[in-house]
């Protein structure tokens, strides 16, 4: 990723990398790339390994006035990836943890969408959201997952099309199963990880760093006329 792409001097905001994800290591791909990043997360601080490396903003993407003042002490901003979320397998049918997924994951990355929005005008930068496989299927143990992150890539294409003329592009990625803090609690049931890799191609869950390379793609002048659109990284699970 540092051989091919280059991102010095471009400011960089990455919501929801404040432990050692899919957020993190896509702030690392950029700061590698020359880029200057800014992380935020709900915890006081970030991961102990990034505690140095970044500018961190302690941020609650269900607070609407939060996400506001942030965009008011941000003066440039050229890329803005979402990565904020919640999932529990498992606990998703009780009415109150849905409404609280679907404010994070939905409502969330369109409150610092529309906050940055100046911003990204203004640069005619990138907005990349993060979606999911479970955008596509259905998941029984994650249903508010799932529909958050079906509407997380629909609300992509929507704004892809109304950011157009300023210039700005708006992808997203759907990530497959990757080994994260967030999906633990799924990879202590051997025979649900025995079943993800016999039904994904290429045999084995992505790592964090799998997610981060498409990013930086969708970032950068290599995908100058893309926008709109949603990229499955998933080992091929979704094509299987």
């Amino acid at each position: 990723m540092q051989a091919s792409f280059d991102f010095s001097g471009a400011s960089v905001l990455v919501v929801g990398a404040s432990r050692a994800g899919i957020g993190a290591l896509i702030a690392r791909a950029f700061q590698a790339a020359g880029a200057l990043v800014t992380i935020t997360g709900v915890e006081e601080q970030p991961a102990e390994e990034d505690r140095e490396r970044f500018r961190y903003e302690r941020l609650d993407v269900t607070d609407a006035a939060a996400v506001r003042a942030l965009g008011g002490m941000v003066d440039k901003l050229d890329i803005l990836v979402n990565c904020a979320a919640i999932t529990s397998r498992g606990q998703e049918m009780e009415p109150t943890f849905f409404e609280k997924v679907v404010n994070v994951n939905l409502h969330g990355t369109f409150r610092t969408a529309e906050a940055f929005y100046p911003h990204l005008k203004a640069s005619r930068g990138r907005l990349i959201n993060i979606a999911s496989m479970y955008a596509r299927f259905g998941s029984p143990r994650n249903p508010a997952y799932g529909a958050s992150k079906a509407a997380v890539e629909q609300l992509t294409k929507s704004l892809a099309i109304a950011w157009a003329p300023d210039g700005i592009r708006v992808n997203a990625v759907a990530p497959g199963f990757i080994v994260t803090e967030q999906s633990a609690r799924s990879r202590t049931d051997p025979v649900h990880v025995a079943n993800v890799n016999a039904r994904t191609p290429l045999g084995r869950w992505g790592q964090p760093e799998d997610i981060a390379g498409p990013v930086l793609f969708l970032a950068s002048e290599a995908s100058a006329v893309i926008t709109g659109t949603c990229l499955a990284v998933d080992g091929g699970y979704s094509g299987a």
